[in-house]
């Protein structure tokens, strides 16, 4: 285990404030795969800019038994196909940004293949994302639960989704801005297919 460092939870296309968290301890980060999954968080649910402002992407779990269950063992439902509303929701939000078309076919294949679970899925997005953001650090995940990191920054429960946003950005150019302003703190791919090589230097 690294010390030092942070532990953060694994979203699902995080919010630019994560990454900026991320940055801020990389290499020395550590993901926590043994918690009990937390509902109405980030872990399976993302923000993007649509023409009528805020849309939730939302990656439907499988219900589990009554006792709560491991990150690690949650499973994606595949019920109804929330994939291609996903990606339609994407291209529909971003084909007309400065970058879409450039990461386009990066990102399609996770919206095609069917993932058993949900921290697999968000473990291979967060590959995908830290390449393209050139940011360089292994993925470390966690072997056990600890309530607390005596050596770590405990940031598994920053951005909690159930409450608004803190935070302060700074901002940048998003497709329908001119309509309803900059919105704060949406997914990295927000900034990722707007400012595109550039989006690690806003981090």
């Amino acid at each position: 285990m690294i010390e030092n460092g942070a532990v953060l939870p694994m979203f699902y296309l995080p919010p630019v404030d994560y990454f900026t968290n991320l940055v801020a301890f990389t290499p020395d980060v550590v993901f926590e795969r043994e918690e009990h999954f937390p509902k109405q968080t980030y872990r399976n649910r993302a923000n993007i800019y649509s023409p009528d402002g805020r849309q939730v992407l939302t990656v439907p779990v499988i219900k589990g038994s009554k006792n709560h269950t491991v990150t690690k063992d949650v499973k994606i439902s595949y019920d109804f196909r929330w994939q291609r509303a996903h990606w339609m929701g994407l291209q529909t939000c971003y084909r007309n940004s400065a970058y879409f078309e450039y990461y386009e076919d990066d990102f399609a294949p996770f919206y095609e293949k069917q993932t058993t679970f949900l921290l697999d899925y968000n473990t291979e997005l967060m590959a995908l994302l830290l390449r393209l953001l050139k940011i360089k650090m292994d993925i470390q995940v966690t072997d056990t639960y600890e309530a607390t990191y005596p050596n770590l920054t405990d940031l598994r429960n920053i951005l909690n989704g159930k409450n608004a946003d803190h935070t302060q950005q700074k901002p940048y150019f998003q497709v329908f801005e001119e309509r309803r302003g900059f919105l704060q703190n949406l997914s990295i791919v927000d900034l990722l297919f707007n400012q595109g090589p550039q989006a690690l230097n806003y981090l």
